[in-house]
Formats: structure tokens, sequence, C-alpha cells
């Protein structure tokens, strides 16, 4: 992990959306009223902050979220574009703090803080493997054949 020491606190990540009717929420049952989901905010400033650090990792190297915590402050109607922002501010050894934020137009609509972890992609894929295999023996073993 030699380029690890780049991953320095200040790296600032920043991009745009549309609010499409994809990621709309659409259960309020009227077409004016279809707002930016929340979960695809939280999609949005999560990609935001990995795509901020990705470049300074080695090849084979990524990060996953671990913890987010945002308030959604206020909604975004389809049409509008939205800027997603985060700014590192601290490195724990593979562990990385962000501020995240979101505007769209008009005002900010969200804030909050998001954590990842930097991973070496094979050595996660085979841990997920090994998950898997575990949960199929199990699954094998059991007189029923179901959990």
């Amino acid at each position: 992990m030699e380029k690890m020491a780049e991953l320095k606190p200040g790296i600032r990540g920043e991009q745009k959306a549309l609010v499409t009717a994809e990621m709309a929420i659409n259960f309020l049952g009227q077409e004016d009223a279809r707002v930016l989901a929340t979960p695809y905010l939280v999609a949005l400033l999560e990609m935001t902050a990995r795509n901020s650090v990705k470049e300074v990792l080695d090849p084979g190297f990524d990060t996953v979220g671990t913890e987010l915590c945002i308030k959604h402050l206020a909604a975004t109607p389809m049409g509008m574009h939205v800027t997603l922002r985060s700014e590192l501010l601290e490195v724990d050894g593979r562990r990385v703090r962000f501020r995240v934020e979101a505007f769209d137009e008009k005002e900010k609509i969200a804030e909050g803080s998001h954590e990842r972890f930097v991973v070496n992609i094979e050595r996660f894929a085979a841990r997920l493997r090994e998950k898997r295999m575990a949960v199929d023996r199990k699954e094998t073993d059991s007189p029923s054949g179901s959990r």
C-alpha cells in the first residue's frame, strides 16, 4: 500500500446528479410530489466519498462503507440537479472518515459524516467466498436442507 501515504485529510470530492424518476419516491401518489429518495441520496454521498480517494489507492485496493450518519434536510423534486461533496477529515490506519453534504439548486439538502475502510479487493472477495461456503455447508448439513 505504497500510495496510502497520499491518503491525507483535506481530499475533497464532488459530483453532480440529475434527480430522475428512478431516484424518486413514488409512494405519495402524486407525480408532482416525487422527490429524491433518501436511499439514492445515501448512495450518491457514499460514491462521492469513495471516488474522492480512489485515485490515491494502490491498484487492487478500494474502500467499502462502514458507517453513515446523515440528516436529509430538504426535499429535491425530480428534474433538479444535486451537487454532492465530501471532505476527508481523518485517516486512522485503513479507516477513513468524511464530512458529506449535498445541495440542490436552491438549498442544502443533506449533511453528515461517513466512514469507509480501505480493503484489498482480492482478500475481501476471498473472505466473502468463504462466508458463502460456510453458509452453504450449514444448509447442506441441516436435516431439512434449510436454516
